[in-house]
């Protein structure tokens, strides 16, 4: 079971999917602590140098769902470490721990 979990779901322009993707560009490019802006709450956490990604692209009812996924490890000592969000999610939200540390965009 995971210590945190957090999950949105709500329509998006382009834009708005690019702004989200673009965030997470800056923060994995510039690595340390990232914050990003999930409405109407902010995620905090830290993330290393080395991670593992998955990229999962399903067709199938009429839909596209794209999905990218970056895990690391919170165990201190190993080879990647991050700290929980500093924000909890409001009691609304509950879903997949993934989400957490992850910005994807899903167009329906």
């Amino acid at each position: 079971m995971s210590d945190l979990k957090f999950e949105q779901k709500r329509a998006l322009s382009r834009v708005e999917a690019a702004d989200q993707l673009e965030a997470l560009a800056t923060a994995l490019r510039e690595g340390g602590e990232a914050e990003f802006e999930l409405a109407p709450v902010t995620l905090s956490m830290k993330i290393p140098d080395e991670l593992r990604s998955e990229i999962e692209v399903e067709v199938g009812d009429g839909e596209i769902e794209l999905e990218i996924e970056f895990k690391w490890s919170i165990e201190p000592g190993s080879s990647t470490t991050a700290a929980a969000p500093a924000a909890a999610p409001p009691k609304a939200a509950t879903g997949r721990g993934r989400a957490t540390k992850r910005s994807a965009a899903k167009k329906s």
